[in-house]
């Protein structure tokens, strides 16, 4: 069980649940789990269906069908409408996924801009003809003063 666990990168918990649920049956050597070649091909399709979101129950389903040998139009129909439903949801999530990074980035151009408005007001430059200086004996104005700088207090 380990060696087929670390093939395909799940736990060995993992495999044994599967087993509980029905989705695996592996062969008994004693105490020992004996997965066969059938048994590693289900376990691709178990992955893959998980991998793109569908339920165990949903799995377990697709996984009697195709053990009957008995496919009909119904059931490849429900299986299409099935996938189209992952795809679409997958759609929406990843509109969804790309109004937040833009809603984030904006965010952060926000933040960036009133951390360099912090730092400026750290230390007052004074622009001369030739170049920016320190401004020097200035009195720093406070919170609560009019044109006071409200962003930043440490």
């Amino acid at each position: 069980m380990t060696e087929l666990a670390a093939e395909f990168d799940v736990t060995p918990q993992a495999l044994r649940f599967y087993e509980e649920k029905g989705l695996l049956a592996p062969q008994r050597a004693g105490r020992r789990r004996v997965f066969t070649h059938r048994d590693r091909a289900r376990l691709i399709l178990i992955l893959r269906f998980r991998r793109a979101g569908f339920s165990l129950d949903q799995i377990a389903e697709y996984l009697v069908h195709s053990d009957s040998g008995r496919h009909s139009a119904a059931q490849y129909r429900d299986g299409l409408r099935k996938i189209r439903d992952g795809l679409a949801e997958l759609e929406r999530m990843r509109s969804d996924i790309a109004e937040v990074i833009v809603e984030l980035k904006a965010m952060e151009t926000d933040a960036e801009g009133r951390l360099a408005a912090c730092m400026d007001d750290e230390i007052p430059m004074q622009k001369t003809p030739d170049r920016k200086t320190p401004k020097q004996n200035l009195p720093k104005q406070t919170m609560n003063e009019p044109g006071g700088n409200r962003c930043c207090v440490e």
